[in-house]
């Protein structure tokens, strides 16, 4: 129950990214998120939105694997999209911002620990 509680956050976590990168890029509120200036923001709103569209993808694997069961057959699943967040979770601290680390990778690590033990 507490995998299935933490894929749940997780998803949750990607899903307000899509929103935040898909829709409300522009606005004063997540461009303080992210740290971007107006110009910026202009400038990059398709490749935000891109990114969000991947972590959309992310979520949807995560809430698919709720559907099938954890724990039970989503298991499989949900520790592959989880290592995929973990990753770009990495790679976004060591490339973009250290918080990412945090916001990403970190809630999706303990989420897998705790689909592979069995919580």
């Amino acid at each position: 129950m507490i995998g299935a509680a933490l894929v749940a956050l997780v998803a949750l976590i990607h899903l307000a990214i899509l929103v935040m990168e898909m829709v409300l890029w522009e606005t004063p509120q997540v461009r303080r998120i992210f740290g971007v200036s107006p110009e910026f923001a202009a400038n990059t709103r398709v490749l935000a939105a891109n990114q969000g569209l991947y972590n959309g993808f992310l979520a949807a694997g995560l809430i698919l694997a709720l559907i099938r069961g954890i724990p039970g057959a989503g298991v499989d699943l949900a520790s592959f999209i989880l290592a995929c967040v973990i990753v770009a979770g990495l790679y976004g601290a060591a490339t973009a911002a250290r918080r990412i680390l945090y916001v990403q990778a970190l809630p999706a690590a303990l989420a897998l620990v705790a689909v592979l033990v069995g919580f």
